[in-house]
């Protein structure tokens, strides 16, 4: 556990981070504080799985699913933002080393806890596959030794980078080589049988400190899982028993874990499931939690000196344009069909109408940009209003339209042909430069590149182009792609829902909140065609919406028209904190559904 460094973010969401845990393949992993003072473990993805279209589409379908698993034996999931600049997922934090640790530390484990070992995991697993889930990834370090027993982390998120050497670097096989299953080695179509053998793998470890494949090399362990017989020598018999079938090449033959409960039975109670030594990691672990709860908050990194002076006055010009705005929110819904302004007019680049117009992956498709060459759009990210573009060299520029502006990092501000410019510099390896937007300006345009000069260079090319116009998407009839989601319901339409509302806020460009007694959501995205959202079918008076439940929370979604031969354009409606929350998103889905364009 370490003290987090100067330039890290100190707030992920509503969670305040106070101390690195660690770093794996996918992500870091810090120590937050809930604002009901609840500890989590908050994983943040790295910067390369966070700019690849398809890792957010992946992220965001598995983090859904892995809110609904909430079994005795699994770190359960409190909360994620895949839409971040920075996606992260928030699990329940839980005191005490991983498995890996564990064994390196003290050796290997004796039979009894091996086999409260492996009534914890497929305990697990039955409650991981009970939601559709593969864990993908079952490993020592991904089994925490708590104080009462086993945890399973990490469940079904492998799964996001899944798809090819662009995401794993590795040919788009996700895993552990000498915990995978053969099925995974030879990236063929999984089953939960895969973690089953997964599980056999961790209880060979467990009881011997070396896995059932010593190879020495990648290829060398990958050929031993799929083609040699495990090494089950130093295992002792009561633990082999099971083991055997769990670790049988072909999955119909291994046993489920239901069956594994079965062979092993009930575990007699116990306060203290493990040995000694292993309790005393649990105890060193919770005193270092003690202490790091203790540490001084850190200042907050300096903010650009040129913000200050500019909010004031664009906040008052925001008002006066919200006034304006109220008397024309009729007339924008009605003229959300009407054509775009022509090809050569000159548009403020920065207003949120150009903005909506605007197609992210035609403004700078096919276009020179120096130093990074001709760009080529990569379409597909599940937003409206972004797009990555794949540079000469194979390295990717991002474009945001109207998105929030995060300021990290303490590098001045620059100009850009009369504009302030703000930067955020992401762990030294991308640099995110924006502009704001005057009417509001906690949003801007964006373009995130390796560098901040190649990000700024990218940004003008951005705000040339927008003024220019000619890059904007076809607006046919009944789309919502011009539409202010914040203007398409009256507050009246919003009050049915969820009561008198306090606050009403664009969060980005497609999307609003409404505070009240709860809050409420509204985005418009893209989906791929034809891929149905996973949850309850709600008539919604005409169009039939999907409803997801996870705890005190509900989203409602529905596709609204085409947007082109493989997207469709995309209604999410989410409402959080409360009792009832399914009936707010339905009173508000029904009223959308009369509102909304045809």
């Amino acid at each position: 556990m370490k003290p987090l460094e100067a330039g890290d973010a100190r707030h992920a969401g509503k969670y305040r981070l106070v101390a690195a845990l660690g770093e794996g393949g996918m992500g870091r992993v810090l120590l937050g504080v809930a604002p009901d003072g609840r500890l989590v473990a908050l994983k943040q993805v790295h910067p390369e799985f966070a700019h690849n279209a398809r890792f957010r589409t992946r992220f965001r379908q598995e983090v859904q699913a892995s809110q609904r698993v909430s079994g005795a034996f699994t770190a359960a999931v409190m909360d994620a933002d895949p839409d971040a600049e920075t996606p992260w997922l928030a699990s329940v934090f839980v005191t005490g080393p991983s498995l890996k640790e564990a064994v390196e530390a003290t050796g290997p484990l004796p039979v009894d806890a091996v086999r409260r070992l492996a009534v914890g995991l497929a305990t697990a697993l039955i409650e991981i596959h009970r939601v559709g889930l593969i864990h993908r990834d079952l490993k020592p370090g991904n089994v925490l030794l708590t104080g009462d027993g086993p945890r399973v982390i990490d469940f079904g998120i492998a799964r996001a980078t899944e798809g090819g050497p662009d995401l794993t670097g590795t040919g788009g096989i996700v895993g552990s080589p000498a915990f995978m299953s053969p099925e995974q080695a030879e990236s063929r179509p999984l089953t939960p049988a895969s973690d089953v053998f997964s599980l056999g793998g961790l209880l060979v470890m467990a009881a011997t400190g070396h896995p059932p494949f010593p190879g020495s090399t990648t290829a060398q362990l990958l050929y031993d899982v799929v083609h040699a017989t495990p090494d089950l020598t130093a295992v002792p018999p009561e633990i082999r028993a099971l083991v055997e079938p769990c670790l049988a090449k072909d999955p119909a033959r291994r046993p489920t874990p239901q069956r594994i409960l079965d062979f092993l039975g009930p575990v007699p109670p116990g306060t203290r499931p493990w040995p000694p030594a292993v309790h005393d990691l649990i105890a060193t672990q919770d005193a270092a939690v003690r202490a790091a709860l203790s540490w001084p908050v850190p200042p907050p990194p300096p903010a650009p000196p040129k913000r200050r002076r500019w909010l004031p006055v664009v906040t008052a010009l925001a008002a006066v344009c919200a006034l304006a705005a109220g008397s024309l929110i009729a007339l924008a819904v009605a003229k959300a069909d009407a054509d775009p302004p022509s090809a050569g007019a000159n548009l403020d680049p920065t207003s949120l109408d150009t903005l909506r117009r605007a197609d992210p992956c035609r403004v700078l498709d096919d276009v020179t940009v120096p130093d990074a060459g001709k760009l080529r759009a990569e379409r597909g990210s599940g937003y409206l209003d972004r797009c990555t573009y794949e540079s000469r060299s194979g390295g990717t520029i991002s474009v945001k339209l109207g998105d929030q502006i995060y300021v990290e990092g303490g590098r001045p501000t620059e100009d850009l042909n009369g504009r302030q410019v703000l930067f955020t510099e992401i762990s030294g390896s991308t640099c995110d430069a924006s502009v704001q937007v005057p009417a509001q300006p906690d949003l801007g345009v964006t373009a995130l590149a390796e560098t901040c000069a190649l990000a700024k260079a990218t940004l003008g090319k951005v705000l040339d182009r927008l003024h220019g116009g000619g890059n904007g998407y076809t607006l046919a009839p009944g789309t919502l792609l011009a539409l202010d989601p914040c203007a398409v319901l009256d507050r009246t339409a919003i009050a049915r829902a969820v009561g008198p509302v306090r606050e009403t806020k664009l969060n980005r460009l497609r999307e609003c909140k409404w505070t009240a007694t709860t809050s409420l959501q509204l985005t418009f995205d893209e989906t791929p065609t034809g891929v149905p959202d996973t949850g309850i079918p709600v008539d919604l008076g005409g169009v039939t919406g999907t409803r997801h439940e996870t705890g005190d929370s509900c989203t409602l979604t529905w596709n609204h028209r085409p947007l082109d031969a493989r997207e469709s354009e995309h209604v999410r409606i989410f409402a959080a904190k409360t009792e009832g929350a399914c009936d707010a998103t339905v009173e508000l889905g029904r009223a959308l559904v009369k509102a909304l364009p045809r």
